[in-house]
């Protein structure tokens, strides 16, 4: 378990020892550990079981690499480009209810891809790797050049690999390569009113 890192209840292991880190190693990552973790993703709860979740994935050494890390802003190109794979992560705006022919908005599209993202990370801390979600990136060229229709939004962009060394991150990011700590519960959960202490 990281050190910044202490509970206050008893829970797996897997869920304190999951960060964000920006140092990878370059390690290529196959095709059947990448599907693992989109397939823990698959099986997230959703309202009306409609999955709204969709993934758009390069990894480093296919011919798309280039495309996705020049997605990213600058700054984040500048670690990301060690990733194993990156993933877009995009949630369907309408769906079709059950009894239904016709699709209709949903208000949970976003929440529920953040379940799957959830399951997605887990699923590869689990198994040895890391994930970084990323939220500077070009949307608007990513849904030109990815071809995404205009009724799916443009979620976070993820960098996953092997955990590196923070020796290799540029000037400035080797003090911030740590777990962060979380806010205590008193802050987070309230019972039967707004009633959160700060």
């Amino acid at each position: 378990m990281p050190k910044s890192r202490v509970t206050e209840y008893k829970v797996n292991p897997l869920f304190v020892n999951r960060w964000s880190p920006r140092a990878f190693t370059g390690e290529a990552i196959d095709d059947a550990t990448l599907f693992q973790f989109f397939e823990a993703a698959r099986w997230a709860p959703s309202a009306y079981n409609s999955q709204p979740w969709r993934f758009i994935y390069a990894k480093n050494d296919s011919e798309q690499w280039d495309t996705f890390l020049g997605l990213l802003s600058e700054f984040n190109q500048s670690w990301a480009k060690t990733a194993s794979a990156l993933v877009i992560i995009l949630a369907k705006t309408t769906f079709i209810p059950p009894g239904k022919t016709d699709p209709i908005r949903t208000g949970s599209h976003i929440f529920d891809a953040g379940a799957a993202w959830g399951s997605l990370a887990l699923q590869a801390a689990h198994d040895g790797w890391f994930t970084h979600a990323i939220g500077g990136y070009d949307k608007t060229k990513a849904r030109e050049v990815l071809g995404i229709p205009e009724d799916y939004i443009l979620e976070a962009a993820v960098a996953i690999g092997k955990q590196g060394d923070k020796s290799s991150l540029p000037e400035g990011l080797c003090e911030r390569e740590v777990a962060s700590s979380r806010l205590p519960l008193s802050q987070l959960v309230a019972e039967n009113t707004f009633n959160f202490k700060t």
